[in-house]
């Protein structure tokens, strides 16, 4: 008989889907388990991260599971997010704000397919930072948030107005997956170093 360690791999699940968390139908879908089963091994992960000295715990808001930092730890958190406030750009982040900069309003399905990649993290450090900020709704079904940039973005890169970044490629070109990112990149490298 195999033995399957659910709450490790209950763990890596909600670590996964990060901020949008899990419900419990959807963790027995995944595990291929009933909702009481998964109701159990959900409570069980809570109850070890309850008792442990760990910094992270299971919470459920609005009818789903997710990790969160424990609230003991808010000071070095706090200090932390003030740390890196004062980071460079990772290049994941640099490509997003690019993409962002040069077509906004997008969606982040878009810049994610611009990028071939997801882009939650970059898109979370750059709402961080205050360089872009939803600026509306998508229309259609979903209704997704749409991203632009901020003038915090402006002040940033010592811009007076959005109209004084580096002119885009020629349209003949592959199109704007594969060069003005760099464009942009090349440009404003030395202003987050």
């Amino acid at each position: 008989m195999e033995v399957i360690n659910w709450k490790g791999i209950l763990e890596a699940l909600l670590f996964a889907a990060g901020d949008e968390g899990l419900s419990v139908k959807q963790i027995a879908s995944v595990l291929e388990i009933t909702e009481y089963q998964a109701t159990d091994i959900v409570e069980g992960l809570k109850e070890e991260y309850i008792s442990d000295v760990r910094g992270i715990q299971v919470i459920e808001i609005a009818g789903v599971y997710q990790m969160a930092t424990k609230k003991e730890h808010s000071d070095y958190l706090k200090r932390l997010v003030e740390t890196s406030s004062t980071q460079g750009l990772s290049q994941a982040a640099l490509e997003t704000l690019a993409i962002i900069a040069y077509k906004q309003p997008i969606t982040r399905a878009e810049i994610d397919e611009i990028r071939g990649v997801k882009t939650d993290r970059p898109i979370h450090t750059l709402v961080t930072k205050v360089l872009i900020k939803e600026v509306g709704r998508a229309e259609g079904s979903g209704r997704a948030y749409l991203y632009g940039t901020t003038k915090e973005f402006l002040d940033y890169f010592g811009l007076n107005s959005i109209d004084e970044l580096p002119p885009l490629a020629d349209k003949s070109d592959d199109g704007f997956e594969n060069g003005e990112a760099d464009l942009f990149f090349e440009k404003f490298q030395q202003t987050i170093e």
